[in-house]
């Protein structure tokens, strides 16, 4: 077992985090603490990517886009400094570490920690895994609290997979009627939410039982296993009534943890009003527990990318190719201004983020640009190709450069309509109008001489 230095981590999490603004009537929990056993990484699952950036950043970055002006506070556990640095430090973020993982609700109640009994708005929580998440149905769910007036929300999805691999919590609603026939008047608000592994544990020849303002209802353990509304792990609530109830979670259940999901029979139980409302993109509410559905996520996220410019960007293969968000969301805002880009892309490009690229570029087969580059007007990079820089050697191609075969670009500058063939340059100013062939860095020492 690896040894934790608790004193380092919470020195890390003091570092990293802003400290908690009166100001803003919205707080955002990030829960990112477990580990996942099933994903077999000895990566943090939260650190584990989705169109190359780490799930929880997407997850932060969702909330501070969809909820602006909103204290998000991150809870970290396992591989806590990994997750911490990931996300980095920023005016709006801090951190709450949760040192030994007892349940969703445990987690929760960590977070809070880091807001004042005070606070007088709404607490939102979000699965650090979710990462397809986006800044619209963040602000979609949170128009929908403020709108239902509610006390407490739940983002519910409807399962399209077999009902056997549906190992999602249910979210029981009230009946047409209650267990004794009589026609309820709340038809349709939402009860309780059970876990799948609770739901398993039921007798099957006995009906389940629960009560919502007093009315028994029943429910077989058949049914509920057959119901695919699902708890998506995303809830609103007001921060009274969150602060007032959650101590009173109890651990009761076949895990054996402190379940968030608890508080929904909580607030009911003190004529509290909770909602559900579905979003129009199902696919937004995925997490994931193992590497097959981390990649199904990929998948989604490499097709909404292709949608969003397959026609205006010429794409060779839909399947095989990258293109980093910022980059893309440039290349959009500069076809809805007019401009006409005439870029193509080979099949297997890398273009990652941050990357400046005019109009007129062809970048051919397996081409690799990574860090700061500019890459300006009616440049063609040959396949397999690599451009590279960083902040202290940035990598420019000015107006007209030719790469011809295969050559790596790494932190140098090249001058207007110069041809580069075959050769590996490094922190070199190449003057415009030049023809560099066949250039190599000179090899030092017997240990790079290859005997064959």
């Amino acid at each position: 077992m690896i040894e934790v230095n608790t004193e380092e981590i919470k020195e890390t999490i003091r570092k990293y985090s802003t400290p908690f603004n009166n100001n803003y009537k919205d707080a955002s929990i990030i829960l990112a603490a477990g580990h996942g056993k099933r994903i077999k990484s000895n990566t943090s699952k939260m650190l584990h990517k989705i169109w190359e950036v780490p799930t929880v950043n997407r997850v932060v970055n969702a909330c501070l886009k969809g909820i602006p002006e909103s204290n998000v506070i991150v809870v970290v556990g396992i591989k806590a400094e990994d997750v911490t640095k990931s996300v980095g430090k920023n005016s709006e973020i801090s951190f709450a570490y949760q040192e030994v993982q007892h349940g969703t609700g445990h987690a929760v109640q960590v977070a809070l920690e880091n807001i004042p009994e005070s606070f007088d708005g709404t607490v939102y929580v979000f699965p650090g895994d979710m990462g397809l998440l986006d800044d619209k149905t963040v602000k979609f769910f949170k128009d929908s609290f403020e709108e239902s007036k509610s006390d407490m929300m739940v983002l519910t999805g409807i399962y399209e997979g077999a009902k056997d691999e549906n190992h999602y919590g249910r979210i029981i609603r009230v009946k047409e009627k209650d267990a004794k026939g009589v026609k309820s008047k709340y038809k349709g608000k939402v009860i309780e939410i059970m876990e799948f592994k609770d739901i398993l544990k039921l007798d099957n020849k006995k009906p389940y039982l629960t009560k919502y303002k007093k009315k028994s209802f029943k429910f077989t353990r058949t049914e509920l296993l057959e119901n695919m509304e699902f708890n998506s792990g995303v809830y609103a609530f007001k921060s009274k009534p969150l602060f007032e109830l959650i101590k009173k979670l109890q651990n009761n259940n076949a895990q054996g943890e402190i379940y968030i999901t608890d508080l929904i029979a909580l607030f009911n139980e003190h004529n509290y009003n909770v909602e559900a409302v579905s979003p129009a993109d199902q696919y937004v509410l995925m997490g994931f527990n193992n590497k097959s559905v981390l990649k199904e996520m990929d998948s989604i996220a490499k097709k909404l990318v292709y949608e969003k410019i397959k026609d205006i960007v010429l794409i060779d293969d839909p399947e095989d190719f990258f293109i980093a968000e910022d980059v893309v969301e440039n290349l959009l805002k500069r076809d809805l201004s007019g401009e006409i880009l005439d870029i193509e892309i080979g099949k297997g490009v890398y273009v990652g983020a941050g990357i400046s690229l005019a109009s007129k570029i062809k970048l051919m087969k397996n081409v690799k640009v990574e860090g700061k580059v500019s890459i300006s007007e009616n440049v063609i990079v040959d396949s397999n190709s690599q451009i590279i820089g960083s902040d202290e050697n940035p990598c420019v191609l000015e107006s007209g450069v030719v790469l011809k075969g295969m050559n790596y670009i790494i932190g140098s500058r090249i001058g207007k309509n110069s041809l580069i063939m075959h050769s590996i340059l490094a922190n070199k100013k190449i003057s415009e109008g030049s023809e560099i062939k066949f250039v190599n860095p000179e090899t030092k020492g017997e240990e790079f001489i290859l005997n064959l």
